[in-house]
């Protein structure tokens, strides 16, 4: 087939623009073919772009060569039209240029297509790991169009919203010097500097804090960071961060910013209204909870401590884990025992184990009388005191685990999703909040010792400086995480600037002076020279508009994402490379089999 020119024709409008005002004007209008229907004298042909679908027309007044030329059209056939908009005499009312069509005067095929491998759909069925090999075609759906040009819209908001509010984007380098960051880093090898390396950024942390140095006030970029960590659905080795920082600030007025720029992003892109200020609980509070320092907090259902009601009675589980310094913690599942048969809950127990838990307990209330699995070694005067402090009624399940806190309050977070989900109970709606006042250390059962749960430039609170070396489990961070519907969004500091509890910080994160300074010197010298007090955080802009965007994974919002072993399908990502480029770089490669 002889492909046409466009030979100085050029588009009047998009596709999905169009309306009846247009009725009775010339336009032209260019895009892929959707489908094509021929009912002999009369052919029809649905036009795509990205806003849309609009139909072409060609019949009995349709010049015999434009007709002939709207034969020959197939699904994904790249054209130009020319014509006039007319009324359709059959109305599409799930269409949004449904009452419309063109009728084509003119019609260029710029460019023919093969039988794609899957049908172009907004509802495909085909494959992730197809649609993914040709994203190119995948991209092409409604679907992920609408995502990205969502995505272009809330970073278009964000550099709106942060420059009326004195900020100023600057780029922070890619090719940086390694540092401990918590995941591991990139590594790019330098051809000039033999045997050493750059790393891509997990984030711009130490260039914001330099820049802050450096006087600039309101720092904000929307940054590319990389980490080589596992993947799962809300998280991809290389990601979009709007990472900001600001001087001559506390905590209150880093939320203050962001605060304000949520509500701004939700009116202008989705026209919803982000009530303020936004909830806040300490990491503590979402814990005991929760099960999690993300909650999701659109639905109830909170743990409850029953420890006080089990520990003198019958049922050896419950009252030895509470001698033995652990807890008895239980969930409430209102209106779930036609949902959650005996058989249901053997599957719960499962998941339970699976992730720690060596059992789970259960109150099952079908009946006039509950099914209780441990009830034959309780007293009616303790059941009772159980149903009241859990809220049990008819209809309920109570599902309960016994073990050390941290086990205990990790098993029913994660239940109190698992069972949410099941029921259908969580509400379509934006739940935000603060999550505050981290612990600074965590202790690692394995080696013994503390260790640091942010990086080494988080202030610990005032009032918890005394204990940095006494009793670590009291030290505790003015960090702070912004969460939205269970999922971490943001993560942020109020940074140490004061060099002496700088250094004390290294020491008790177990860094001697030589080891800090050659990670980190290049900061810690800077702070020498005048460090204002700053404070700042990073907003994932990937996970943001997956959730407004109403997506479960980051794929789906991503233009070329990569698949959990960290490789792109469609180029082929990562891929081996010639010995010359590997003798330029000074690398020799080990047998690929060890």
């Amino acid at each position: 087939m002889k492909l046409d020119r466009m030979n100085g024709m050029k588009r009047t409008h998009y596709c999905g623009t169009l309306t009846k005002d247009e009725i009775g004007n010339e336009i032209v209008v260019c895009g892929w073919i959707q489908r094509q229907r021929d009912l002999g004298g009369l052919i029809f042909a649905d036009l795509r772009d990205r806003t849309g679908i609009l139909q072409l027309a060609f019949d009995d007044q349709t010049d015999p060569a434009v007709f002939e030329k709207a034969s020959l059209l197939k699904s994904e056939y790249v054209v130009m039209a020319k014509g006039r908009v007319r009324l359709r005499s059959a109305i599409n009312p799930d269409l949004p240029t449904g009452e419309i069509e063109v009728e084509v005067t003119e019609l260029k095929i710029l460019g023919a297509a093969e039988t794609p491998p899957f049908e172009i759909l907004s509802d495909s069925s085909a494959n992730e790991e197809l649609r993914l090999t040709y994203r190119y075609l995948d991209l092409r759906r409604r679907p992920l169009q609408r995502n990205i040009m969502m995505r272009h819209q809330i970073a278009k908001v964000t550099r709106d919203y942060f420059d009326e509010n004195g900020f100023i984007e600057i780029e922070t380098p890619t090719l940086i010097k390694s540092t401990p960051e918590g995941a591991r880093d990139y590594l790019v090898p330098s051809r000039v500097k033999r045997g050493s390396f750059f790393a891509l950024p997990q984030s711009p942390q130490l260039y914001k804090q330099l820049l802050m140095l450096s006087g600039f006030d309101r720092y904000m970029q929307i940054a590319r960071c990389y980490r080589d960590e596992d993947l799962r659905a809300d998280r991809q080795p290389e990601f979009t961060q709007i990472d900001l920082e600001m001087s001559f600030v506390e905590k209150e007025d880093v939320f203050a910013i962001a605060e304000g720029y949520i509500r701004r992003l939700f009116k202008e892109v989705l026209h919803v209204e982000v009530p303020l200020p936004l909830p806040r609980l300490t990491y503590t509070e979402a814990m005991e909870n929760y099960g999690s320092d993300k909650p999701d907090t659109r639905f109830d259902m909170k743990i409850l401590d029953l420890s006080d009601l089990v520990e003198n009675c019958g049922f050896s589980v419950f009252a030895d884990t509470v001698k033995a310094g652990g807890t008895v913690r239980a969930i409430t599942a209102k209106n779930a025992a036609s949902v959650y048969t005996r058989k249901e809950i053997d599957k719960l127990t499962e998941e339970a184990k699976g992730i720690g838990a060596k059992g789970l307990a259960f109150i099952r209330w079908v009946e006039d009388q509950p099914t209780c699995s441990f009830g034959k070694f309780m007293t009616e005067e303790e059941m009772r005191a159980i149903y009241a402090r859990t809220g049990a009624e008819k209809g309920d399940v109570v599902l309960i685990v016994a073990d050390r806190k941290k086990t205990v309050l990790s098993v029913l977070g994660a239940l109190r999703l698992t069972v949410a989900r099941r029921l259908a109970i969580i509400p379509d709606q934006y739940n935000f909040l603060w999550i505050t006042e981290f612990p600074f250390f965590e202790y690692n059962e394995e080696t013994g010792r503390w260790d640091a749960m942010h990086h080494p430039f988080t202030k610990p609170l005032d009032e918890c400086i005394p204990y940095l070396d006494s009793a670590p489990e009291k030290v505790f961070a003015d960090a702070y995480d912004l969460v939205l519907n269970g999922i971490e969004l943001s993560s942020g500091s109020i940074r140490i600037t004061d060099p002496d509890l700088q250094k004390h910080m290294f020491e008790a994160l177990g860094l001697s002076d030589e080891e800090a300074y050659e990670k980190f010197g290049f900061l810690t010298d800077a702070f020498r020279y005048g460090a204002p007090p700053h404070g700042g955080m990073g907003i994932g802009l990937d996970r943001l508009t997956m959730l407004m965007c109403g997506c479960d994974s980051l794929r789906d919002v991503i233009a070329f994402p990569k698949v959990s072993n960290s490789s792109e399908l469609m180029s082929g990502a990562p891929a081996e490379v010639d010995d010359l480029q590997l003798k330029e770089l000074h690398i020799q490669l080990t047998d690929k089999t060890e």
